[in-house]
């Protein structure tokens, strides 16, 4: 890391040490979060993938940063950098800096590497190593001054014996250290359990993320596992069964050492839970000495550290032998056995023509960087040393990268998606290494193209293996039976794909959506025992479906003027309550987890959300305006009483107001969309169809019984509607009628447009029927609007209408300013906002003492229809 700036006050330099669940890796991520930047290194890609997702959650994915070997995402402004240990780019400065698994430090594959994190990788203000209790010592001896911090376990961990595999508890997760040792108990649980996930560290993330979540939602309740879970990897599990003790360590096959029994065992009992250990299959019992150093966390501490110098000679091909094999100089660090890049530059040197070659400085590098490339695909020494051999030359030929033929070729030759697990596992080892090759900053002419193009085929073929995985080991029917009921195991049940539930062959029921409907018979076939069975076969099912539920995108939901809301096509909640942009839903069903039920129900809730956001983008804009205070004053109140009234105010409940309206703040308002109308201010936007179905939903809920027409007037029942019920229907209360404000406006311009007439306008009954009106509900409509008959009309003639004159008043809070208010005095008091704003309202100017002019203009006739 980068030099700290003289004066500046001394990193933290703390160890983090104690068992599994402990928390450890927890607190380095909020540790790293409560910095400005930080990095963390970490033992394994599928958990540094975990952890990268978890804070991408919580910083979002401009500011987080993924780096493994064969897989980068750095936004362009990331501060927090997720790495596995091999590949963290020491050189960026950051505040923090973590490694986790520092225990490792003693591993003989990889040990060197960790040990020199521990030496030479620091924080700008705070380092933090994480491991087990046996680094303790030897951490204390290379690093003097370190502060030790030990944490005790959440849980207990406790032996539970020997057991078969057909006798395993739920939440079980089988060890075994070969892919085909995995494949066989998989099989096996398969067969009488039903199924097992299957977790290798050869897996892709995205396949083991896949197996992962089918055991953590409960489809399976067993996971097939190596060695890998150890490394930190979270997940449910309450008991660890060993299916044996030795493993092949690369070089020969050894006994597992305790702490690594411990580490794996460890994994048993998340937080607060619990956990047992034991031993299934053909393992043999563990002994006492062992159990209780596994129960007891006491382990011999580590007696050295695997070094190899980074100091590396590139002068000569030789001088870089020899500086590898140069040994420590320290007290606690042993030099590390020769590994695969080592190895491969010695078989590498013995070619007389690359030794003429790597005299140049620049090519010595290019061979060390070539040689550090992993055998991702685990085939001989010879076959890796060919594939290096072949990547030198081209990356030292002119132009020093590798040919975009060359590099497609291989790219077809692994992009098909046939055959079986372990013909899919080596494609995507051969991906794995393309893709490590993309990942050099210099070995391709287009990088980001191949980059992308590896990462979608990686992608392919890991849902593909997933589904293989799936379909080998997993007995869907069986599993949801052996999980869901406890009786005999061979009850046969099922889901049908229209929802059907049988028992034993016998129709007893059906799923519909999220609704389990038990059939009505008197059969004996339908006794309780199995219908009870019926009912718990459905668990698996439902489960399945609310996670599919809160994982669908929006288009896969639906919302009905009733306030349902399908998914689908089949109904799974209604709106119960809140607001468009805080709504409260309500799930159907009874069945499912609580927390599964939960996450469904919240997906319903964004589900609306996000509808009210797409469709009452005004609204929402004018909600804003008044929280961010993008509107003051008497526009303020105007604009609240109007997102109140669900977007629809009658004008004459609020003329004062709006007369009183400066030109900014009138400007201001209807750029958010508010209209002026004649007899209404009301948001137009908020009366289209799609806009009128969810104000229909919320409406029924503030009036379930009242459906009023969306196109002409609806006679309004007893009590009247609240003024929100009728603004999210688009209407007005006048004199008994709902009235939509769209007709209104229509009424409106007639009045404007009709000929003048004995003091009034003449409005035909045929004009009123162009305009969707009928002369009945025209009249009840006008009367209300503060509108008289100027004289009983004679047969075949139109109506004259003329308006009410009213005394003129001075604007008060509390003056009734027509006729529209007595339809509203049932109508809830003014909000705080809106009667701050009348208060603040500025009053009538005082008459003018300036002398008037002697010349006056002709006074223009005075409007029968109130200003818009």
């Amino acid at each position: 890391m980068a030099d700290r700036p003289s004066g500046a006050a001394p990193s933290r330099l703390v160890a983090v040490l104690g068992p599994t669940n402990t928390g450890k890796t927890h607190l380095a991520v909020e540790r790293m979060l409560g910095h400005a930047s930080g990095m963390i290194g970490l033992p394994l890609r599928l958990l540094a993938r975990e952890i990268y997702d978890r804070i991408v959650k919580l910083r979002g994915a401009r500011s987080v940063a993924l780096i493994t070997g064969e897989e980068k995402i750095v936004p362009p402004h990331a501060v927090y950098f997720v790495c596995t240990v091999e590949a963290m780019p020491l050189t960026r400065d950051v505040e923090f800096l973590a490694v986790d698994e520092i225990q490792l430090c003693a591993d003989p594959a990889r040990g060197h590497v960790f040990t020199h994190r521990l030496l030479h990788a620091r924080g700008r203000c705070e380092t933090m190593f994480l491991g087990a209790l046996t680094a303790a010592p030897l951490i204390r001896r290379l690093l003097p001054g370190v502060e030790v911090v030990t944490r005790e376990r959440f849980s207990a961990l406790t032996y539970a014996g020997s057991k078969k595999l057909t006798r395993l508890p739920r939440r079980t997760a089988v060890v075994a250290f070969s892919a085909e040792n995995v494949y066989a108990i998989a099989e096996l649980i398969r067969r009488q359990r039903g199924g097992a996930a299957v977790v290798m560290g050869s897996l892709s993330p995205r396949t083991r993320n896949a197996q992962v979540a089918l055991y953590q939602s409960g489809e399976v309740d067993f996971l097939v596992a190596t060695d890998a879970i150890g490394m930190g990897l979270n997940m449910d599990v309450d008991h660890v069964a060993f299916a044996g003790l030795k493993k092949f360590d690369g070089k020969r096959s050894r006994w597992l050492h305790p702490q690594e029994v411990g580490q794996i065992a460890g994994r048993a009992g998340r937080y607060r839970t619990d956990g047992t250990f034991g031993v299934t299959g053909d393992a043999e019992e563990m002994d006492d000495d062992l159990v209780e150093a596994v129960q007891e966390h006491l382990f011999e501490p580590l007696v050295a550290a695997e070094w190899r110098s980074a100091d590396l000679d590139f002068t000569s091909l030789k001088g870089l032998t020899r500086s590898l094999a140069a040994p420590p100089t320290r007290d606690g660090l042993k030099l590390a056995e020769e590994s695969l890049d080592e190895t491969t530059l010695r078989q590498l040197s013995t070619d007389p023509d690359l030794d003429s070659r790597c005299r140049n400085r620049a090519v010595l590098r290019r061979l060390w960087e070539v040689c550090q490339t992993p055998d991702f695909r685990k085939t001989t020494l010879d076959e890796h040393v060919r594939l290096c051999r072949t990547v030198f030359d081209y990356l030292t030929s002119r132009s020093e990268r590798l040919p975009e033929d060359w590099i497609a070729e291989q790219f077809t030759g692994l992009d098909r998606s046939e055959g079986d697990i372990d013909v899919l596992a080596q494609r995507l080892a051969g991906v794995r290494t393309l893709a490590y090759a993309a990942n050099r900053p210099d070995w391709l002419h287009d990088p980001a193209h191949w980059r992308q193009k590896t990462r979608a085929l990686e992608d392919r073929l890991s849902d593909t293996l997933h589904e293989r995985l799936m379909a080998r080991f997993i007995d869907r029917r069986t599993s949801a039976l052996m999980r869901s009921l406890h009786q005999r195991a061979d009850v046969l049940a099922g889901v049908g794909a229209d929802g059907a539930i049988t028992v034993e062959g016998h129709y007893v029921g059906r799923l519909k959506g999220l609704k389990f409907e038990i059939a009505a018979s008197s059969t004996a076939l339908e006794d309780k025992a199995l219908r009870g069975a019926a009912q718990r076969a459905v668990a698996p099912e439902l489960t399945k479906r609310l996670g599919q539920l809160s994982a669908d995108p929006d288009d896969r939901f639906a919302l009905l003027p009733s306030g349902l809301i399908t998914w689908n096509g089949e109904a799974a909640g209604r709106l119960v309550g809140g607001r468009p942009f805080a709504p409260r839903c309500e799930l159907f069903g009874d069945l499912g987890q609580p927390p599964a039920r939960e996450r469904a129900r919240r997906r319903l809730e964004a589900f609306m959300v996000g509808e009210a956001g797409r469709v009452l983008a005004p609204l929402k804009r004018l909600d804003d305006a008044i929280a961010d205070g993008g509107l003051r004053g008497l526009a303020r109140g105007v604009a609240y009483r109007l997102a109140e009234a669900g977007g629809v105010l009658p004008r004459a409940g609020v003329s004062a107001e709006v007369a009183a309206l400066s030109q900014g703040e009138r400007r201001a308002l209807r750029q958010l969309g508010v209209q002026f109308g004649t007899f209404a201010v009301f948001l137009p936007a908020l009366l289209s169809p799609e806009a009128r179905l969810i104000g229909a939903a919320f409406a029924l809920i503030a009036a379930p019984t009242w459906r009023p027409h969306a196109e002409r007037p609806s006679r309004l029942p007893t009590p009247v509607p609240s003024p929100l019920a009728l603004g999210w229907r688009g209407v007005m209360a006048c004199g008994g009628l709902a009235t939509p404000v769209e007709m209104l406006e229509r009424l409106g311009a007639l009045l404007r447009e009709a000929p003048q007439a004995s003091g009034g306008v003449a409005l035909s009954d045929e004009v009123l029927g162009q305009a969707g009106w009928s002369p009945s509900d025209a009249a009840v409509v006008l009367r209300s609007l503060g509108y008289t008959p100027a004289r009983r009309p004679e047969p075949g003639q139109p109506a004259i209408w003329r308006r009410r004159k009213t005394k003129p008043t001075n604007f008060s809070p509390t003056a009734t300013v027509s006729a529209q208010d007595s339809a509203h005095r049932a109508a809830p008091s003014l909000s705080p906002f809106a009667a701050l704003a009348q208060i603040n309202v500025r009053p009538a100017a005082p008459a003018a003492t300036k002398r008037p002019s002697r010349r006056r203009r002709p006074r223009k006739p005075r409007s029968v229809v109130g200003a818009a």
